[in-house]
């Protein structure tokens, strides 16, 4: 599935990371600004998503802020869904998205979320995750339930 005719969504390879695509809103004033740049590359049965994580991210203990990394989790299940190839841009709603917080998230160091699809029937998809920076202990778990719609006609 590509984007790169997509007024609303940029899915496409990077060229300073070979291997990964870059998903992004073109809309910079839309909420997916504030954890984007998002970079998506699929490994067989998981979907690796990462973002960076920012001062703007962060809690008063200097680790990134649980609303931050739940609205990762979110954004995550979408990128991971049309990297795997079952869902178009705006293709779908969360209906219902759980986590756990395991430890605290380094900012300034790639944040990724491991995503696997349990299962895709015509209108919902099942995933599950799990947030992880390089030489930290796995910071969150969580799953998700993703309805498809049909996208209005600026995503199409």
């Amino acid at each position: 599935m590509s984007d790169h005719h997509s007024p609303v969504f940029a899915y496409e390879d990077d060229p300073d990371l070979p291997g990964w695509k870059r998903w992004q809103f073109r809309d910079a004033t839309r909420y997916n600004a504030f954890i984007e740049p998002l970079h998506v590359r699929v490994e067989g049965d998981i979907a690796r998503v990462r973002m960076l994580p920012r001062r703007d991210h962060s809690n008063m203990r200097d680790n990134v802020h649980g609303g931050a990394l739940l609205g990762f989790m979110d954004v995550a299940l979408f990128a991971a869904s049309r990297g795997f190839g079952v869902l178009g841009a705006g293709g779908a709603v969360t209906l219902d998205l759980s986590a756990q917080f395991i430890g605290g998230g380094a900012i300034g160091q790639p944040l990724e979320a491991r995503i696997e699809l349990l299962r895709e029937t015509s209108r919902m998809l099942f995933l599950r995750g799990l947030i992880v920076q390089d030489g930290l202990p796995t910071i969150a778990s969580f799953t998700g339930t993703l309805r498809k719609s049909t996208p209005p006609p600026s995503l199409r």
